[in-house]
């Protein structure tokens, strides 16, 4: 199984990468996780953030596939890693890659949020978009480890 996180945004500074890469090289082979980054749409100060956000709703949604998604949004459900590491069986039971969905700079339209299997909110406080990469990464490691026993999550 595949975790993919689509995120919208290239170009990310060094530390996101690194610190993205450190949880992603930790994840078991049975469990993979790969990072998708998909270009932000032009903005300028005469465009309409309707047309960004319907743009960047579009790549995800073509990216996602047939995959389960799970939107990353403010008004989803939080979870506990208790419950994440529930979440992450319920995933790997279901027999296909999971699409971690990540927005741009002005959130993902309604139809595709209305699409997405699941909602979930990392934080009520908002995040910026390179962060979210690892904290995302750092979860689902974390989640792993309670789910196999791994000494990781009581540090």
């Amino acid at each position: 199984m595949k975790l993919r996180i689509l995120a919208i945004g290239n170009k990310m500074p060094a530390w996101v990468t690194t610190g993205y890469e450190q949880y992603q090289k930790r994840m078991p082979p049975e469990l993979r996780l790969e990072m998708v980054e998909l270009p932000m749409a032009t903005r300028s100060k005469n465009s309409s953030p309707a047309k960004a956000i319907a743009a960047e709703s579009a790549a995800l949604d073509k990216a996602a596939g047939g995959d389960y998604r799970v939107a990353l949004d403010v008004t989803g459900k939080s979870w506990s890693t208790e419950q994440l590491a529930e979440q992450l069986r319920h995933w790997q039971s279901l027999g296909s890659n999971v699409s971690l969905l990540v927005g741009g700079p002005d959130g993902m339209s309604e139809p595709l949020l209305a699409g997405a299997d699941q909602r979930w909110s990392l934080s009520a406080l908002t995040l910026p978009h390179p962060l979210v990469r690892i904290v995302l990464a750092e979860q689902l490691y974390r989640a792993w480890t309670v789910n196999s026993h791994h000494p990781y999550h009581r540090s």
